[in-house]
């Protein structure tokens, strides 16, 4: 479980007027349903695809999980992200700066627009939880993390970007994923590192494409909380009422503690994967407990060869052997098995 100081815990908090990017699909998102989101190649690159650029990946959140990617003429990194508009790990920039930098990428005519393309896997936490709780083969977070990872940059390779260096935030043993990295794109230079969106310009703009549309999520899905026919000026953003969405943050906690179903528990908006949530449920006096059934008891269970059509069930009291039967041959018999 990932623990934040109260500075991160601030700096994690979406803004109270957070830009609403083009990634952001409210229906999909109020349903729990997990999407994919490209932006149009730039103009600076779609005019000569032969352009050598660089991308960057990085994820925000644990509980709906956005992994975002940016990438852009590679001439351009350092110069346009860094040195320009400062892009840095969307943790260490407020949530104003990050939601002003989104807009800029998004609004046409600035350099960032012109130069930048973006994507991003929203991915839900219901779908995430469905994963994590398999009966049969759990499909932990890192896999799921590195799945999207890896289908955002086909993504972008099958719309004919010339990726010539990708840098991305480890999942894991950064040693292990690089390698698994470079055999699928073994002509590209990849770099996987800890703490890589304070490093490289491209990741710490991924970063943000990530951190602005998961605040855009948490602010609707919160507004699905709100009762109807009141003021608006008299309701709270989901910044106040459930912070962050961490467990370090107390207004989360807390905003769990008032809202949990005792049948059901909470919405789409929450991971039940979740320690945190694991824990409130089984301490939770009125909550209900609920015994499900054995999918398949043995004593029901059936053999393989019950469902061959054996030679004996096909003729029965000595009746003569009808010759279209058994024109490609007989069926085996049970001895067989």
């Amino acid at each position: 479980m990932e623990e934040f100081d109260i500075q991160d815990i601030d700096q994690e908090t979406p803004a109270e007027d957070v830009f609403i990017a083009p990634s952001f699909h409210e229906v999909k998102i109020s349903a729990g349903v997990s999407y994919t989101y490209h932006s149009p190649i730039p103009t600076l690159i779609e005019n000569n695809l032969s352009t050598e650029c660089v991308l960057g990946v990085d994820e925000a959140g644990r509980g709906p999980m956005v992994y975002g990617l940016l990438y852009l003429p590679l001439k351009l990194h350092r110069s346009l992200l860094a040195e320009t508009h400062h892009f840095d790990d969307s943790k260490v920039l407020k949530p104003k700066v990050r939601s002003d930098l989104m807009q800029a990428l998004c609004t046409a005519g600035t350099d960032l627009h012109e130069s930048c393309g973006w994507a991003t896997r929203v991915m839900s936490a219901r779908d995430i939880s469905s994963g994590m709780l398999k009966p049969f083969g759990p499909y932990n977070l890192n896999a799921q993390a590195m799945d999207a990872t890896i289908e955002l940059i086909k993504e972008v390779f099958a719309q004919g970007v010339n990726l010539k260096e990708i840098f991305i935030d480890t999942v894991g043993k950064e040693e292990v994923y690089q390698k698994k990295l470079e055999r699928i794109f073994p002509t590209t230079k990849i770099t996987v590192a800890k703490k890589a969106d304070s490093k490289f310009p491209c990741v710490s703009a991924a970063s943000v494409c990530a951190k602005v549309t998961r605040d855009a999520a948490l602010e609707i899905g919160y507004q699905a909380y709100q009762l109807p026919g009141v003021r608006a000026e008299s309701l709270k953003t989901s910044a106040d009422a459930w912070g962050s969405g961490y467990p370090s943050d107390a207004r989360a906690i807390a905003w769990l503690k008032q809202h949990m179903d005792p049948m059901f528990g909470w919405g789409n908006e929450s991971r039940f994967s979740w320690r945190t949530i694991k824990d409130m449920l089984d301490a939770h006096e009125s909550g209900v407990e609920v015994e499900w059934p054995d999918v398949i008891d043995d004593q029901q269970a059936r053999r393989m060869t019950d469902f061959y059509i054996t030679a004996s069930a096909m003729q029965q009291d000595d009746e003569p052997e009808d010759e279209l039967t058994t024109w490609y041959g007989k069926p085996v018999s049970d001895s067989v098995f």
